[in-house]
């Protein structure tokens, strides 16, 4: 079934220029970049995109990361691509990351961990319309 869902490359992989290469390795499994942006989200919008995790022990760190520089966000297309991208990117501890994710290869820490990928069919569709307008997709 052909999906779409939101890719996030956070600043610390935007920082050491690994834009391209997690590009590459997306469109190396075949899936289709819709819409890309760089942008560096306010405090206040870090906030609302982690709201799920306000009240945790680490929200503030990750509000803070998240905000510290700009973030290249895309809508990423194709068969099964909200699973393809999760195993694409491995699992948030880059120390539990199966050898040759994106997150075992780049990630320096849970926190700093170079991506970020919706997970289900619903939050998907709720974190592309946070960063896209639907006139912008295609």
């Amino acid at each position: 079934m052909v999906e779409r869902t939101l890719l996030n490359i956070k600043p610390d992989a935007v920082e050491r220029n690994l834009i391209g290469e997690i590009i590459r390795r997306v469109e190396a499994k075949g899936y289709r970049i819709v819409s890309i942006d760089k942008h560096q989200l306010t405090q206040k919008e870090a906030e609302a995109f982690y709201e799920i995790h306000k009240g945790k022990p680490f929200f503030d760190e990750l509000v803070e990361f998240i905000s510290s520089g700009p973030c290249v966000p895309m809508v990423v297309e194709g068969e099964n691509v909200i699973e393809g991208m999760r195993e694409l990117i491995g699992a948030t501890d880059p120390a539990k990351a199966a050898e040759g994710t994106v997150r075992k290869d780049f990630a320096e820490s849970i926190t700093r961990n170079s991506v970020h990928a919706s997970d289900a069919a619903e939050t998907a569709g709720e974190e592309i319309a946070f960063f896209f307008e639907k006139r912008r997709l295609i």
